[in-house]
């Protein structure tokens, strides 16, 4: 078994404490630290780190940590602690990005259209928050926003949870160290090179993205954020490894 590193266990006790005090406070932790849609009341500057720690259930906080355990080990030691960090982080600041970049591209088209449609902002917030449509509207305005109106309500009350961004950077970055390690799904016992292996689960988060077919995540998985995470953590290490960063640690 590989020698857990100091920094990977301490990142792993932050996010089990925060586990904790969810179980305990409730829905106020998320409703706090949660990283929500920025045009939701319930957004907060601070959520942009917190959501990293914050987990949805037993099972999603159990996968994240056992792949911060197996694959954070061995980048902690490559890179050691303080580039280490800062690729975690980096990774969880990405995937946080593409997802609300997501987000946004979903919600600016429809917000435009119903603002163009002679709708106030404050039209459209009453109508988000009661879940209904207003009185007073036209027929057109009211067959848009018939049409419109569950995707954009879906998405202003989106929020995002989990270090699934920082693992998926910190998977990455294992890949550009270790392109021929074999590595193997649990539920898929077939070994395959990082090389092919992690494109492959990358490939799968991008099509699940806009298809909205899920193939081994729960549905409501924040399939962007994989990809943010992955793309900047394979970034960060290939220039670093490129440009031998790794003999000139940050410690």
């Amino acid at each position: 078994m590989m020698r857990l590193t100091d920094t990977v266990k301490h990142l792993i006790i932050i996010n089990v404490l925060f586990f904790i005090a969810t179980q305990l406070v409730g829905d106020q932790m998320y409703q706090w630290f949660a990283l929500w849609f920025p045009a939701n009341e319930n957004f907060q500057i601070w959520q942009v780190i917190t959501h990293m720690f914050m987990h949805g259930g037993w099972s999603h906080i159990l996968f994240n940590m056992f792949g911060l355990y197996m694959f954070g080990t061995a980048v902690e030691q490559y890179l050691g602690r303080n580039q280490f960090l800062f690729l975690y982080f980096s990774a969880g600041l990405g995937a946080a990005a593409f997802q609300l970049g997501y987000y946004y591209f979903e919600y600016i088209p429809i917000h435009t259209e119903l603002i163009n449609l002679g709708l106030t902002s404050d039209q459209i917030v009453e109508m988000i928050t009661n879940n209904r449509a207003i009185e007073g509207l036209t027929e057109v305005q009211f067959s848009a926003i018939k049409d419109a109106f569950p995707m954009y309500r879906q998405t202003y009350f989106a929020s995002m949870v989990g270090a699934s961004g920082c693992i998926m950077g910190v998977l990455a970055a294992f890949g550009v160290m270790n392109p021929n390690a074999e590595l193997m799904l649990i539920f898929l016992p077939i070994p395959i090179k990082a090389k092919y292996f992690i494109p492959g689960i990358i490939l799968l988060d991008v099509i699940s993205a806009f298809s909205g077919q899920s193939f081994f995540s729960p549905s409501n998985t924040a399939y962007m954020a994989h990809v943010g995470g992955a793309l900047i953590g394979f970034i960060m290490m290939w220039y670093w490894k490129k440009n031998s960063f790794n003999k000139n640690r940050w410690d």
